[in-house]
């Protein structure tokens, strides 16, 4: 199968300037399938604090309300998802720029209100993600650019997690592709110590986790992005990737320098 990589990046990147442009420049340099997957970064609070429509969270996750969902759209979907797009034209790559309602792409479902209404807020329906869509831009030649956003084809836009976004096109295509899942952040990968920069598991299997685990070296807030990856790969997706956005181009190698997560 050919190779495909889903490659997600978050907003501390968006929101510096000099670091999405670099970050575009090694993206655009990848010799492959490939599909970006971006956060919002903090403009959405910026254009919402000017606005007068305050951000509100609970347990680090935006409450997305009527007048919310209306910014996160306007911001994440047009001005980041556009001058993404423009940049990534400028190097050579033939981009197109998305929300999950494009041409059906991501449909999901508003979330149900439990303990938390978190208003205008998408769970993907990964088994509705329509494969044959996706391969007529990758097998053309045109690289998609997903924003944060998903529909509930109610007609409703949904503020979506994008690493859940970026986990669910890649198991959706994993039947297509062979696909790496790259998640990039700002440390090198995993840390053993996370004082240490130089301290990165480059390798972690099942059995290399529950070590991990048992001896207490794991920092606690990379648990979910580790689970998160094995619950990609027990659904298809070959390898995940945890790495610095700065080492992008030599993490779609077989020498990777951040963390390689398989079965």
């Amino acid at each position: 199968m050919d190779k495909l990589f889903v490659i997600k990046i978050g907003g501390n990147v968006i929101d510096n300037e000099q670091n999405l442009s670099t970050f575009l420049s090694a993206f655009a340099a990848i010799p492959h399938r490939k599909i970006l997957i971006h956060g919002g970064g903090k403009i959405a609070t910026k254009i919402g604090d000017q606005l007068g429509v305050a951000s509100n969270y609970v347990n680090g996750r935006r409450i997305t309300d009527d007048a919310t969902i209306d910014i996160v759209t306007m911001v994440y979907g047009g001005l980041v998802n556009k001058k993404i797009i423009a940049q990534l034209q400028s190097k050579g790559c033939n981009a197109i720029g998305l929300t999950g309602a494009d041409a059906n792409l991501i449909p999901a479902v508003k979330r149900p209100v439990k303990e938390v209404d978190f208003g205008w807020v998408g769970d993907v329906n990964t088994a509705n993600i329509p494969v044959d869509t996706c391969r007529l831009f990758l097998d053309n030649g045109i690289l998609p650019v997903f924003a944060p956003l998903t529909h509930d084809s109610q007609g409703h836009i949904l503020n979506t997690n994008a690493d859940t976004i970026a986990s669910s096109i890649a198991i959706a295509l994993s039947a297509a592709y062979d696909v790496r899942l790259v998640y990039c952040f700002e440390k090198k990968g995993v840390l053993e110590d996370v004082e240490n920069e130089d301290s990165v598991i480059r390798l972690i299997t099942k059995d290399k986790y529950q070590q991990l685990l048992s001896e207490n070296k794991l920092f606690a807030g990379i648990l979910p992005k580790i689970d998160n990856a094995f619950a990609a790969i027990d659904a298809g997706v070959k390898e995940v990737l945890i790495g610095d956005a700065a080492d992008l181009v030599q993490n779609t190698t077989a020498q990777t320098l951040g963390t390689l997560i398989t079965n």
